[in-house]
């Protein structure tokens, strides 16, 4: 799992890359992100102009498996760039997370909002819980089977 230290990050595996001067921001799913949704084979992105407040539906991406999230924007502010290759090639998040396979940039409206945002060290231990919690929920259902077969 890969996890960059120029970054901002949410809950819900975004990534947050502000500017200098914290009135833009890149947008994209974090590397645990796309590995939790599986091979992406569609992104319904925004249109650049559209505008959002923190937590709304910004995108939303469908795996190989026809399943569809909703990506939650993680902060206010108004759609600057759209990343258009996404469209014919969403794989490109699967592929390059970080660089290539941005969503969208932000025109940040509430800039105070970063402060809300996980550090890396505080992502990477958030996704290390994730992880200990999926594997105890595993290890039940392994021990439910058991019980079940016997």
């Amino acid at each position: 799992m890969i996890i960059l230290e120029d970054l901002l990050y949410t809950e819900e595996h975004i990534w947050v890359k502000p500017d200098g001067n914290q009135e833009k921001a890149v947008v994209g799913i974090t590397d645990f992100g796309q590995e939790e949704f599986g091979t992406l084979v569609s992104v319904d992105l925004p249109e650049a102009g559209d505008e959002f407040v923190e937590t709304d539906c910004f995108a939303t991406v469908e795996n190989s498996m026809g399943q569809v999230s909703e990506l939650l924007c993680p902060l206010t502010g108004k759609v600057l760039l759209v990343n258009d290759q996404l469209i014919d090639a969403p794989n490109m998040i699967n592929e390059d997370p970080y660089d290539d396979g941005w969503i969208i940039v932000l025109k940040l409206a509430q800039p105070q909002e970063l402060d809300d945002l996980m550090t890396p060290e505080e992502y990477e231990k958030y996704v290390d819980e994730l992880k200990i919690k999926e594997d105890e929920e595993l290890e039940d259902e392994d021990d439910a089977l058991e019980v079940v077969e016997e």
